[in-house]
């Protein structure tokens, strides 16, 4: 990869951004590369999110960026699949107690709709669809996932999202008690964003 190398995340979350720039650090593209958040361009409109699927919604976002701003782009698209929901919120999950972004309450919306359900029926997982898109129209996606349990309450003050009641497989603590890293190493779009790596710096020459 060359050096000063610019590439652009197609959110104004500024935790996502945090985390995707320790995720692509670890994998080795931290060194000369510039990661900007959507909102380093503030007259770009935000893209709505049509798709009808993880990836559908993940490259919509990609390719808007990269058309606009002539850098290549990353974007992704996550949520919470809830078995005994049928796998919602799904694309839904920010917006899932109608108003997009209210973590708090999508999280009690959420908990109030599965609290007669037993553990064992308590099975959930994090999508998530990470794409690339450059200003040609190449693209590439990849998903991840994290398999976990859902809690009766929020543990944990870490993280964001439904991080605080998703307890991974495997593990004591919810997402939302793990450290950053311990949270990077594991989560759907860590998964995601190592296996998105080599396309990037294959872009990024």
């Amino acid at each position: 990869m060359s050096s000063e190398q610019r590439l652009i995340l197609a959110t104004r979350n500024a935790h996502k951004v945090t985390e995707l720039r320790a995720i692509l650090t670890d994998a080795g593209l931290g060194p000369g590369l510039e990661l900007l958040g959507a909102d380093a361009y503030p007259d770009i409109p935000d893209v709505k999110e049509t798709g009808v699927t993880f990836a559908e919604n993940a490259l919509l976002k990609a390719h808007a960026l990269a058309s606009a701003t002539g850098l290549p782009a990353v974007a992704d698209d996550s949520g919470l699949c809830v078995d005994v929901l049928g796998g919602a919120p799904g694309i839904f999950s920010a917006r899932w107690s109608g108003r997009h972004g209210d973590d708090q309450a999508n999280l009690a919306l959420l908990l109030s709709q599965i609290v007669d359900i037993d553990d064992a029926h308590r099975g959930a997982h994090f999508a998530c669809a990470a794409a690339l898109a450059l200003p040609d129209g190449t693209e590439h996606v990849v998903e991840g996932r994290l398999p976990g349990t859902l809690r009766h309450a929020p543990a944990g003050t870490g993280g964001f999202g439904y991080d605080p009641i998703l307890q991974p497989d495997g593990e004591t603590r919810t997402c939302a008690e793990l450290t950053p890293a311990e949270k990077n190493a594991v989560s759907h779009r860590g998964r995601a964003f190592r296996a998105l790596a080599p396309h990037i710096r294959e872009a990024l020459g």
